[in-house]
């Protein structure tokens, strides 16, 4: 099930970034020869409407639209068709089909935490949007140390801590009657080689759970039991007040992502990339798993940020990579004329294979994470 929900979330979010293309493409009046639902190799043709054939592929990884002249050649450059072609369009027009993927992707990630506002969007307490009252306000694990006591008695991130006790030696019980993030970390404080019993709900379980926590002395020679904790509840707005939220929170998203590509990128440059901060296809179905056991808001919040995620990746100056196509036209701009196409089309190819190879490379460590 994991599987199927995130080939369909993938397949979502890359049409949406592929029709994006493929509508400027066409306002433009440049020839779009395929719209592509998957990748080759090609399973069946679905239908032709105009000059555009629509084809099934076989590998359930998103789609992808042909655009004649993507890739100039001989033909697309100065044959019968070249008027209609993308590279002997204004490079402004270029610039925007090139654009309209990345900015698809933005509105469909501002249109699905719009609607997780209007549905009830789980926010933390003192950052929801003004105006909105939180409902069902709980203590949620935000994260767990990896081999931390709280990771090794079960707790994991999500889950929703509803009570907190523990008996001492004189056989005394000791519980909290309010369970928040200062007051529970000052009963972890207290309760040094002594057992903790949490009780909490996961996902959309109604039943209640117990894990038995020992705290230990952390770097910091603090007691602790190894979670990050927060109070978060339920966000609800009205449509307008939804969709003026659901902005920002896009915008916010999209800075933060962009700062974490960033460091990403400079710390690899530096020699101290680290791969456990990436996620590929393995690791992104596990991901998808935990987000659908917590419910569909959730979901429809994971597939937005993969979606900010997607566009912010592809705006990076890379071969093959709208930004890197987008750098191409810069340069044509400032030299006044183009690029050689051999080199365009090689740089793009070579891009494309380290960018396959990266792919493999993440997702073989994402099967090591797994043993």
């Amino acid at each position: 099930m994991n599987i199927l929900i995130f080939f369909i979330i993938l397949l979502v979010v890359v049409l949406v970034h592929e029709a994006g293309h493929f509508f400027v493409a066409k306002f433009f009046k440049i020839r779009v020869d395929e719209f592509g639902f998957g990748f080759p190799p090609k399973a069946m043709t679905l239908f032709k409407k105009g000059e555009t054939t629509y084809t099934l592929n076989w590998l359930p990884i998103g789609g992808f639209v042909k655009i004649y002249g993507e890739n100039p050649d001989e033909e697309n450059t100065n044959g019968p068709d070249a008027s209609r072609s993308f590279v002997n369009k204004p490079r402004w027009q270029q610039a925007l089909v090139l654009f309209a993927g990345v900015f698809m992707n933005f509105i469909l990630a501002w249109v699905l935490f719009s609607v997780g506002f209007m549905s009830g969007l789980p926010t933390s307490l003192g950052s929801q949007p003004e105006g909105a009252v939180l409902q069902d306000v709980n203590l949620v694990v935000v994260s767990v140390l990896p081999e931390s006591p709280a990771e090794l008695s079960g707790l994991r991130s999500g889950d929703k801590i509803l009570a907190v006790n523990k008996t001492d030696d004189k056989n005394i019980e000791y519980s909290l009657s309010e369970i928040t993030p200062e007051s529970f970390r000052d009963f972890v404080l207290d309760s040094e080689n002594q057992i903790i019993k949490v009780g909490y709900t996961r996902g959309q379980e109604e039943i209640l759970r117990t894990a038995e926590v020992k705290p230990v002395l952390n770097k910091d020679n603090n007691v602790a039991i190894g979670i990050a904790m927060e109070n978060v509840g339920i966000a609800r707005l009205p449509f307008f007040k939804a969709f003026s939220e659901g902005m920002k929170l896009t915008i916010y998203q999209t800075k933060t992502t962009a700062v974490g590509l960033y460091s990403l990128i400079a710390n690899a440059i530096k020699g101290d990339g680290d791969l456990s901060a990436v996620a590929g296809p393995v690791g992104m179905t596990q991901i998808v798993g935990e987000a659908y056991k917590f419910g569909f808001i959730y979901l429809l919040s994971f597939t937005a940020l993969i979606s900010v995620n997607l566009a912010i990746i592809n705006l990076v100056p890379f071969p093959a990579l709208d930004g890197g196509r987008l750098l191409f036209l810069l340069i044509e701009k400032i030299k006044g004329s183009r690029l050689n196409q051999n080199f365009a089309n090689t740089a793009n190819m070579i891009g494309f294979m380290i960018l396959i190879l990266f792919m493999l490379v993440v997702t073989y460590n994402d099967i090591i994470k797994l043993f």
